[in-house]
């Protein structure tokens, strides 16, 4: 799957927030419609068959005189869509507006938001306590003999980050670049190929995230493009070791009856998940080995885990969910995932048993429209047995217990996307929000707390 020797190709990106605006009013909530099914415990629905495109993409410079009027267009549509910042409007609250000291898990909230190409840390108040910024021009700039995307002008915000106990953190550009900056945001490096979505630390310091490269791949589709998706291992000091493809893992495989629903082209896997396996299931399930990963993919509606050293998938389940994020390995050894739209086009959080394939715990809000996140979300199970769920495109974070009670939320403060001359009228998203231990050092931090702090 590599490009032709002694080739030279242009790195192209663009954020174009129109053209997204356009795309998601005009498709999202009817995709959300045409995908409802009705989803009992025994019956999760299945996964759908649209999909949506990313903007990151390579073009063999001696083969841009060659490209058709409908190859063009299709590069320049894969350019052009991407996340927005804000989605909803402004609610009538925000802040911490639900908080019980006596049954959430005290911690610090580590968050990234629309409105930031950084990342924040808060305390389970409201209060900041540091907050990290990285413009991607300034990293551009500051990272010599990397060809800059002709059509970028600004970073937007970061879509995952990382925090290191000593302060760094790295994060991501979503389908532009990663970068590593100090406690202080000073750059330590920057690495710019289509990272998007995730990233995971091994114990060592190799880090393993995700890229995409949209090109033209003949046994998929003779002449339109697709974005593929890699997962790339790299150093501590963000120097490629290597990278799988997702599709070559596929073909490897036994699951090659998974590529029978591949769109013809276009963002046809749409990973968006990346997780280091720490072997607690590989006596119960063949292929959990330590240091394999699990990944998500959106538009399969899949989670598979890839062996690294062979290059292939070496287990998968799909048909439980439609468009999920966030599949993420327990320490009871179930797995808990994000279901954007399988519960009757809604949202839902479901735990599930991977040896039996049986679903054990289920979240979908209280009433209808209570929980729905179309593009994004995540979740995180919580020592003490509370689950913090991230509803992305509202902004909004909260820890429910295992019976559903609400315990904390927290509605995004920051704003996002001027409208109506220049005013922000919509609430930033919250990408990701990871509830870190009151253990974590925080001297480092701008304000360092210590104990816990009650309403």
């Amino acid at each position: 799957m590599e490009h032709r020797p002694g080739s030279r190709f242009v790195l192209l990106a663009i954020l174009t927030a129109a053209l997204a605006l356009s795309f998601i009013n005009g498709c999202g909530g009817r995709e959300a419609e045409q995908d409802s099914a009705a989803v009992s415990d025994d019956d999760w629905g299945e996964p759908g068959g649209r999909w949506h495109s990313g903007d990151w993409m390579e073009i063999p410079l001696d083969a841009e005189g060659d490209l058709t009027q409908e190859q063009r267009e299709e590069f320049q549509r894969l350019l052009s869509i991407g996340y927005l910042a804000g989605n909803d409007p402004v609610p009538s609250n925000s802040g911490v507006i639900v908080y019980d000291g006596s049954k959430a898990w005290y911690g610090f909230n580590f968050y990234t938001s629309g409105h930031l190409a950084g990342a924040i840390l808060m305390d389970m108040k409201g209060n900041i306590l540091h907050e990290w910024k990285m413009d991607f021009v300034d990293a551009w700039n500051a990272m010599p003999g990397q060809e800059r995307p002709r059509s970028v002008k600004s970073g937007g915000f970061w879509r995952r980050a990382h925090l290191f106990e000593n302060g760094d953190v790295i994060g991501i550009y979503d389908w532009i670049g990663i970068v590593k900056i100090d406690k202080d945001s000073n750059l330590i490096w920057a690495r710019f190929a289509g990272f998007h979505h995730d990233l995971d630390v091994f114990p060592d310091g190799r880090i393993i995230t995700l890229v995409r490269k949209a090109r033209i791949v003949p046994r998929i589709h003779s002449e339109l493009p697709i974005l593929e998706d890699f997962v790339v291992v790299l150093d501590a000091d963000g120097n490629e070791l290597e990278r799988v493809s997702v599709l070559e893992a596929i073909e490897k495989s036994d699951h090659t009856h998974l590529l029978d629903r591949l769109a013809p082209h276009g963002d046809i896997f749409h990973t968006n998940t990346v997780e280091i396996l720490d072997g607690r299931l590989a006596s119960k399930i063949p292929g959990f080995d330590a240091g394999n990963v699990l990944i998500t993919i959106r538009e399969l509606g899949l989670i598979a885990v890839i062996d690294l050293d062979a290059g292939k998938v070496v287990w998968s389940f799909d048909g439980r969910w439609r468009k999920p994020h966030q599949a993420t390995v327990l320490d009871n050894g179930n797995i808990m995932i994000f279901d954007n739209r399988g519960n009757y086009g809604r949202t839902q959080i479901i735990e599930f048993d991977p040896v039996t394939l049986e679903g054990v715990w289920f979240h979908r809000g209280v009433e209808p429209d209570d929980f729905y996140s179309d593009q994004c979300g995540s979740n995180q199970r919580l020592p003490n047995g509370n689950t913090l769920i991230t509803e992305s495109d509202r902004g909004k974070v909260f820890e429910i217990t295992p019976d559903g009670e609400t315990v904390w939320k927290y509605m995004n403060t920051a704003r996002a996307r001027k409208q109506n001359k220049g005013e922000f009228v919509y609430i930033a998203s919250l990408f990701d929000v990871l509830r870190l231990p009151a253990v974590f050092p925080t001297d480092w931090a701008d304000r360092p707390e210590s104990g816990q702090i009650v309403p």
